[in-house]
């Protein structure tokens, strides 16, 4: 099989998939909702480990802006599980979101997720998935850098911020350096438009407006 990985825009494929909750089918199983799909290297790794409990913290966050979370590595169910057990004994964090056994390595391959020059393991991805089963963002990690959970929520409220009032979002938001948490309107396409603009909203230029929400 071809190891293509999506692009933006594109519909998260429809796979079937073990997981530690049993077998779900992907992205049919979170139909009207947004869901971050996340690779791994491996289990009982120690950047992989500082990960799962950091999405688990978060987790609650997630769930209130109607986002899941579902994990996956190559490895079999059974390690998942010990892994997922390791963490609730020792380090007293309980996972609740599933992970996804790909101990074929049939679902990565498929995503484009083994890296040639990295063995069979899994890369850090990410995919941020839209309730129309649309990737909106995908983010690709090295396996020795782990991720910034707090920068993959900020990326779903800012999609859904987005969506909902036809806007853009500036750098850094909701701490921008310049228009701190508010947000950018779209460029006009016209010059009656353009004029008319600068008169509605604060802007530095017809071409950077901004608003509050």
């Amino acid at each position: 099989m071809q190891s293509k990985m999506p692009l933006i825009g594109e519909k998260f494929p429809q796979i079937d998939v073990q997981t530690t909750h049993g077998k779900l089918k992907l992205p049919d199983y979170y139909s009207g909702k947004w869901f971050v799909f996340f690779s791994h290297p491996a289990d009982f790794t120690p950047v992989c480990t500082t990960e799962f409990v950091a999405f688990q913290k978060r987790y609650d966050e997630f769930k209130k802006l109607g986002c899941e979370l579902i994990g996956l590595s190559i490895d079999q169910v059974f390690s998942h599980i010990k892994w997922v057990e390791w963490i609730r004994d020792n380090l007293k964090v309980e996972i609740k979101f599933p992970i996804i056994a790909d101990d074929t390595g049939k679902v990565a391959s498929l995503l484009g997720l083994i890296h040639p020059g990295k063995g069979t393991n899994t890369v850090r991805a990410v995919f941020v998935v839209d309730p129309q089963k649309t990737i909106r963002a995908i983010l690709y990690y090295p396996q020795e850098l782990g991720r910034n959970m707090d920068e993959i929520l900020r990326m779903v409220r800012g999609f859904q911020i987005s969506d909902k009032n036809q806007v853009a979002i500036p750098a850094n938001w909701p701490n921008n350096e310049l228009i701190k948490d508010e947000v950018i309107i779209p460029p006009p396409s016209d010059e009656k438009t353009a004029r008319e603009i600068v008169k509605k909203y604060e802007c530095f230029d017809w071409w950077f407006c901004h608003k509050k929400l």
